[in-house]
């Protein structure tokens, strides 16, 4: 599934992110890519090993862990710090699907990508071009969201990211290894979570709440890979 989360950073947030990523060291992307990537990509990152990605990575990673509608989406498991890119005019990133498995250079800790993420830092109207095109069993979707949004998708997608003709596009990515590995799942658990919420809103004291509320932790009880 394919899910939009609006407002992972507050507007203070974003420009205290904004001003760091601003005035950071940027070099060739390539520093972070497979062999598949590396063919596909022109565009900047800043090394994840700096300063200002670990600093920025964690106001994000707080975020994120406050943030019920992506707790919800993402069931996460592990999180790898966020990675920081931008594409100025020229710039793009061809077709290609992440990597299966993601090493932290720091601590070599291994994990799964399960979901992939990208939190856009620069607004729409700062470039053109640049969408973020993905392409699943959802049919294909060209993403270009505000600043502060995040889209949260299926690493196994086929993606990327249109060429960048004017200003510059900025933003985080990352992966999630989610407690629930099948997507198909992890939708059904993300359905049946919306409803629980909007019956608990509209009728808080209906009897099928804790009915539905108990199925939905015994299928993350079947389901979950902890």
């Amino acid at each position: 599934m394919l899910i939009t989360i609006a407002d992972v950073l507050t507007p203070e947030e974003l420009a205290r992110c904004r001003a760091r990523l601003d005035a950071a060291e940027w070099v060739d992307g390539n520093i972070t890519s497979g062999h598949q990537a590396a063919r596909a990509k022109n565009n900047e990152q800043i090394p994840e090993d700096s300063a200002a990605a670990r600093d920025i990575g964690a106001a994000i990673m707080q975020a994120l862990s406050a943030h019920p509608i992506f707790m919800s989406a993402a069931l996460p498991q592990h999180v790898f710090p966020p990675l920081f890119n931008r594409y100025g005019a020229g710039h793009r990133f061809g077709a290609h699907i992440d990597n299966a498995i993601r090493q932290h250079r720091q601590s070599g800790a291994r994990m799964r990508t399960d979901l992939s993420a990208t939190l856009f830092v620069a607004g729409p109207d700062e470039y053109d071009g640049g969408e973020l095109v993905i392409e699943d069993n959802f049919g294909t979707q060209r993403v270009k969201l505000p600043a502060g949004h995040l889209v949260l998708y299926p690493a196994s997608s086929l993606h990327h990211v249109t060429e960048v003709t004017r200003g510059q596009r900025m933003g985080a990515f990352f992966w999630i290894q989610s407690m629930i590995r099948d997507d198909g799942q992890r939708r059904v658990l993300w359905d049946m979570d919306q409803a629980i919420q909007q019956l608990t809103s509209a009728v808080p004291d209906h009897p099928s709440l804790v009915s539905l509320t108990g199925t939905y932790h015994n299928l993350l009880r079947r389901w979950a890979d902890v």
